[in-house]
């Protein structure tokens, strides 16, 4: 079984599903889906008051989202998804980056304690692109304040997207799925891992292209250079990326 952990109850599993019937086929059974309901920050002093012992199964199992009598060992692999929150916090930004590394470093590996991807700097970053292909989605960035004010990156996103909701790359399981929309989901899809991918190598290497290799942009790296190119430059600019087309990509094993 593989355990997919994500932040929120609505988004992140409705965009799984899609991508589950389209690129990952895995069966119900195989694939198990919960979500925390809370953010990263909160995650993290969940994890304090377990101990050193502690594991993310058990602490799903804690708050009542996983119910289920199999333990980490039953699961071969497990993902969590998460945004990057650090506006509208009492805490400092760099308090709460030291906190995010902390965790990045822990969910590290999907066979041990789990792989944690981060949304920068919400789940709502899949949509912040203009038509698919976007050219200039390297250089989309976004305040750390402008994250929290007047309905937040999400009003952001709403009104600076090509689309006019997430039909482009998610179905409606209540409806029968018309004919050639698989083809055209999975197209954007494919267009939102390059620009994604190429944008992660972007801010770890300089290089908006495909990496030659995916060590180049694993989770950690990635949050680690970001914070020193855009939130640490004194701007506070947080850089647009998504942690679902990084996923297929490293879980695809695919170089393209």
């Amino acid at each position: 079984m593989i355990l997919f952990i994500f932040e929120g109850a609505r988004r992140e599993p409705a965009l799984f599903k899609t991508l589950n019937k389209v690129f990952l086929k895995l069966e119900d059974e195989e694939a198990i889906v919960c979500s925390y309901r809370n953010n990263i920050h909160n995650l993290y002093k969940k994890m304090k008051e377990f101990g050193e012992d502690v594991d993310i199964v058990s602490i799903m199992k804690d708050i009542g989202s996983l119910k289920t009598d199999s333990n980490s060992a039953d699961f071969s692999e497990i993902y969590l998804f998460f945004d990057y929150d650090i506006h509208d916090h009492a805490a400092s930004v760099k308090g709460l980056n030291r906190r995010l590394g902390k965790m990045l470093r822990y969910f590290d590996n999907e066979t041990e304690n789990g792989k944690l991807y981060i949304n920068y700097p919400m789940i709502e970053s899949i949509y912040y692109t203009k038509e698919l292909p976007d050219t200039d989605y390297k250089d989309y960035t976004v305040k750390i304040d402008q994250c929290h004010e007047n309905g937040g990156f999400k009003r952001l996103a709403s009104k600076f997207s090509f689309y006019s909701n997430f039909d482009f790359i998610q179905f409606d399981f209540t409806q029968p799925i018309p004919e050639g929309k698989e083809v055209s989901v999975a197209t954007n899809w494919q267009m939102l891992k390059q620009q994604n991918v190429m944008k992660a190598n972007y801010i770890c290497t300089g290089n908006y292209a495909f990496p030659r290799k995916k060590e180049d942009i694993v989770q950690s790296r990635i949050f680690e250079k970001h914070c020193s190119k855009y939130v640490n430059k004194g701007q506070n600019n947080i850089a647009i990326l998504n942690a679902f087309p990084l996923f297929l990509y490293e879980y695809l094993k695919s170089d393209s």
